[in-house]
């Protein structure tokens, strides 16, 4: 067996019967989806009522606002017309209301649209303003047909509201949002990887500084090259990894199996459903979580799951040689944060060039050359693939980032066969540019 089959071993089975490897194995998912159920309880409870006060001079709008708490809002409306208005306004001010609606008497209601006022201490939500306006401007647009003698009635007739329904060009539906759900998967492994990224390189790191602190590596290195450590670690630390996600992907798999059959839905892309299943469906969920489901099949997953595995191992590969210098280069964790942040810039560069233009424009150039340059080509490239890529951009973009890695660790290793043996000096960027030289 050779000296780096030894070190991958070591680092593997150190990290792999770690206690809290196997605790956050099998608790992270239940984190998440504790997590993800939290969240979805806190934005279902209801929020504080707010009073807000209304002074309608013109006697047209307070009801309008008055049939608002019927609802389940989150304002309570009160008409205070008959109040004084400086009287109401220290009301706001010692903070009985949330907010005055002004609504004053004008000699027509042309001059209104620019005369109401929303008197608060705090600035209202946009959202809220935006509600206060469509209430007014309907009625005031609704008092402008009658006094034109215009028949509302047959106005409301004659509106149209068209329904825009999906299909594929072989002629079955579609479902709406289903771009939305691929982002959500692709920004979902992206985000993934990005973690992994970021929690077994800083592994790497302190498993470097650890060992260079307790001088145990001046013993590794009479019998390794730096280089066959450096690469030993950051191999063995990649494979726990993987480990750690075939075990989350079957865990996936088998609860969606056992969703599928609660649901009584065919996981394969090709079955044909049942009658009875269907009808069922549609009674219970409305005709659409069928075809959700269905759409969901229908996506590579092979492709996401097998450039999962790749992306994550090429992306870890390059950011864990850049970990791996560092740690090297440093006496301690504390000292090492100077380095570490050009380090993740790209990353979250990455995550939000996904989100805020593959979403849009999955194959356009931004995504496409974003998804091609190795610093962040592991996330964005998995954002893109459930939008479909063909598959020789796939092959550039792997083939960039294993090659970038291969030139990326013969540097880093120069760091590290300096930097390890480096103690009680402070390390500067120019300190790692002249180790890089010799």
């Amino acid at each position: 067996m050779s000296i780096i089959s030894l070190i991958i071993k070591r680092e593997f089975i150190a990290k792999v019967r770690n206690k809290s490897f196997i605790v956050m194995t099998f608790l992270s998912p239940l984190l998440f989806v504790g997590i993800a159920a939290f969240v979805g309880y806190l934005s279902t409870m209801k929020a504080d009522t707010k009073p807000i006060a209304i002074h309608d001079e013109t006697g047209l709008f307070a009801n309008e606002f008055l049939s608002l708490n019927k609802e389940d809002t989150e304002y309570r409306y009160s008409d205070l017309t008959l109040i004084d208005i400086n009287f109401l306004k220290d009301s706001i001010t010692k903070e009985n209301y949330e907010g005055l609606i002004y609504i004053p008497k004008v000699s027509n209601n042309k001059d209104l649209e620019n005369k109401i006022q929303f008197i608060s201490n705090e600035s209202p939500s946009l959202s809220f303003i935006e509600n206060v306006q469509d209430i007014i401007g309907r009625k005031l647009t609704k008092e402008n047909f009658n006094k034109a003698h215009l028949d509302t009635l047959a106005i409301k007739n004659a509106e149209s509201k068209v329904v825009v329904n999906l299909a594929k060009a072989s002629g079955e539906k579609s479902v709406k949002g289903l771009n939305e759900i691929k982002i959500a998967i692709g920004g979902a492994f992206g985000y993934l990887i990005m973690m992994f990224i970021i929690i077994y390189g800083n592994m790497v790191m302190r498993s470097v500084i650890e060992e260079k602190t307790n001088r145990i590596v001046e013993i590794i290195i009479s019998s390794v090259k730096p280089f066959q450590l450096m690469m030993g670690k950051i191999i063995g630390t990649s494979l726990a990894g993987l480990l750690q996600f075939f075990i989350w992907a079957i865990l996936g798999f088998v609860l969606m199996i056992v969703a599928s059959t609660f649901l009584g839905i065919d996981a394969s892309p090709t079955a044909k459903i049942p009658p009875s299943v269907i009808k069922e469906v549609h009674q219970e969920f409305g005709g659409m979580a069928q075809m959700y489901v269905r759409e969901l099949w229908g996506l590579p997953i092979f492709t996401i799951l097998f450039s999962f595995v790749i992306y994550f191992i090429g992306g870890y590969f390059l950011y864990s040689s850049f970990y791996a210098s560092i740690g090297a280069a440093v006496d301690s964790e504390t000292d090492s944060q100077q380095f570490l942040l050009p380090i993740i810039m790209p990353l979250v560069l990455a995550v939000y060039i996904g989100f805020f233009t593959v979403i849009n424009n999955p194959h356009g150039t931004i995504a496409t050359v974003f998804s091609m340059i190795p610093l962040t080509s592991p996330i964005v490239m998995l954002m893109r693939i459930p939008f479909g890529v063909p598959w020789w951009q796939i092959a550039i973009s792997v083939t960039i980032l294993f090659g970038t890695f291969f030139f990326v660790v013969w540097f880093a290793a120069k760091i590290y066969r300096v930097g390890i043996l480096m103690y009680g000096k402070k390390t500067t960027w120019k300190e790692m540019y002249k180790w890089l030289k010799y």
